[in-house]
């Protein structure tokens, strides 16, 4: 994959660097915003990793300049503010992914497979499936107008599922997308994590057909 790496510390920016290229990924490094947009008109990437402290300008407003001039590549944020609301602006800015610092490496590799896997998300997209209604990039879902809230790991699922919508997505592929193993610890985690969405988004959102894998249900 090819990944685009935005962090203004030297001894970050290598190690993350060097972690990435051990995967086979071309990764190429910046340390400024302004960098990292003159490279994406430039290049097409697979995955964004930024970090939200940059020298000039706040990595969120880059995150949604990238996101207003076409960028759709999937972006993880690295960011020391672990705070509920700042990961909520990290979503509105268009933020797929984030992790918090200090993080490990280990954790940091599967996060940008997962997104790498699943691909660029359509902006703006929205399902529907009776009276839920699912805005895919902005992780916002509402039942008979009212909000659900849902956990990272249960939109991970649903995200995985709509850029799928009406096709057939198989157990091992959302263990192996989401999860990065098809253990049976992980079959147990999702088989958690269906059953609190249907509870949540009713029984006509995600359908399972046995033997097969699972489908969104909607429109």
């Amino acid at each position: 994959m090819r990944v685009l790496l935005i962090e203004d510390h030297a001894e970050t920016r290598e190690l993350v660097a060097r972690a990435l290229t051990r995967d086979a990924h071309a990764v190429t490094a910046v340390a400024t915003a302004h960098d990292a947009r003159m490279t994406v008109r430039d290049k097409d990437f697979d995955v964004l990793v930024v970090d939200l402290g940059l020298p000039d300008g706040d990595g969120l407003a880059l995150c949604e300049a990238l996101r207003r001039e076409g960028c759709e590549a999937p972006i993880l944020v690295l960011t020391a503010q672990g705070a509920i609301a700042r990961r909520v602006e990290c979503l509105d800015a268009g933020v797929d992914d984030f992790l918090a610092k200090p993080f490990a490496v280990a954790e940091l590799r599967a996060r940008v497979r997962a997104l790498g896997r699943r691909g660029p998300m359509p902006r703006g997209l929205t399902l529907r499936a009776g009276d839920v209604s699912l805005e895919v990039s902005a992780r916002r879902a509402t039942r008979g107008g009212e909000p659900v809230p849902l956990t990272a790991r249960e939109w991970a699922v649903l995200e995985l599922l709509a850029l799928r919508a009406g096709r057939v997505v198989s157990r091992e592929a959302i263990l192996d997308a989401i999860w990065d193993e098809p253990s049976e610890r992980a079959g147990a985690s999702l088989d958690v994590i269906l059953a609190r969405v249907r509870k949540k988004l009713g029984d006509g959102v995600v359908r399972t057909l046995r033997g097969e894998g699972y489908t969104l249900e909607a429109t």
